[in-house]
C-alpha cells in the first residue's frame, strides 16, 4: 500500500484530475458537455432553454465544470459564452492512463477512442 498519499495527500499534478473527474460523475453535468458541437460557442440561455432545469441549476453545473477547467467562459457583451475544452479532458484520460499504466506495466492498455 502506498500509504504516503493517505498521510501526505494528493500529488500537486494530481489535483485537476480529481476536479475534473467530480465534474464529470453528474448526470446533467455530462448532458451538458454531450451537448456542445465541436468548436461550438453557447451561451448559459442556449443551455438552459434547452434542459428541464432551472437556470440558477444550469449555472451551478456549469460554474463546476468552468471549475474543473473542462468549460472555457468567456464574456461577450451582456452575455458568458462556454467552449468544452477538450485538450482538458485529454489531459485527465492521459493522467489516468499514466497511473494504471504503472500499476500494470505489462499489459499494454489501449484506451484511446475512435474520434471518426
Amino acid at each position: 500500500m502506498k500509504t504516503h498519499y493517505i498521510t501526505q495527500g494528493m500529488p500537486p499534478e494530481w489535483s485537476g484530475v480529481a476536479l475534473v473527474f467530480t465534474a464529470l460523475g453528474d448526470d446533467w453535468r455530462q448532458r451538458i458537455l454531450l451537448a456542445f458541437e465541436p468548436d461550438e460557442r453557447l451561451s448559459i440561455k442556449d443551455i438552459a432553454d434547452a434542459l428541464p432545469l432551472s437556470r440558477t441549476a444550469v449555472v451551478h453545473h456549469l460554474g463546476v465544470l468552468r471549475d474543473a477547467g473542462i468549460l472555457l467562459a468567456e464574456k461577450s457583451g451582456r452575455s458568458v459564452m462556454y467552449q468544452l475544452d477538450e485538450s482538458r479532458l485529454q489531459w485527465a484520460l492521459d493522467a489516468l492512463r499514466t497511473y494504471i499504466q504503472t500499476l500494470h506495466p505489462e499489459q499494454n492498455l489501449n484506451l484511446e477512442t475512435d474520434h471518426a
